[in-house]
């Protein structure tokens, strides 16, 4: 028995020493897939999708061998670059959004008073994430642009058809985050007038 063990201990030991099938995430086409959507999105969720994203928007593109749609010549390679960009940048401000909204408050009720200062600093923290999404739609407003060039008109890539119709509802203005993020932002300052507004006898 105790030989048995000896030679498991000594098989875990030595097994452990070989190397593991890993390879080194350094494409963008590798950080998007890193991004993934939960059931129940927390901020934690949030945040790690976030920072996969980022790494994404900073990293080179993989050879186009290795694209995420077919590649076939230089001008869908063009193309391709530029709708994955838009793409990135429209996921990012989904996730700021949903990150936002974990700490935004919908209404200023007034049994919340004695929470007066905790409720300002999550409406500050939900603003930044709100205006981090703005930044974002401006890169993905550019993007889509380029992407619209007369020179793609005719160009429709394989696998990327969902990132087109992105750029065609950003084109006709159906996806419009300006109006969007304004509306939380506008809700966002009334409701923290109406905390600032409390004082010892609101509650």
């Amino acid at each position: 028995m105790k030989a048995i063990k000896a030679l498991f201990i000594g098989a875990v030991f030595f097994g452990s020493l070989l190397p593991l099938n890993a390879y080194l995430v350094t494409y963008k086409e590798q950080f998007y897939r890193l991004y993934h959507l939960h059931y129940i999105q927390y901020p934690d969720d949030s945040m790690e999708n976030i920072y996969w994203l980022e790494r994404a928007v900073k990293a080179d593109f993989a050879n186009p061998l290795y694209a995420l749609a077919l590649i076939e010549n230089e001008t869908e390679w063009e193309k391709y670059r530029y709708l994955f960009m838009m793409h990135i940048n429209l996921k990012l401000i989904e996730q700021y959004l949903y990150l936002g909204n974990k700490w935004n408050k919908r209404n200023a009720y007034f049994y919340n008073a004695p929470w007066k200062e905790q409720n300002l600093e999550s409406l500050e923290t939900a603003e930044k994430c709100f205006r981090t999404a703005l930044y974002y739609w401006r890169d993905a407003r550019d993007w889509a642009g380029k992407s619209l060039d007369r020179r793609f008109r005719w160009i429709n890539l394989k696998n990327a058809q969902f990132w087109e119709d992105e750029a065609g509802k950003i084109e006709d203005g159906s996806l419009d985050y300006d109006r969007i993020i304004g509306r939380e932002l506008a809700l966002l300052q009334s409701v923290r007038e109406k905390f600032q507004a409390m004082d010892e006898n609101t509650y």
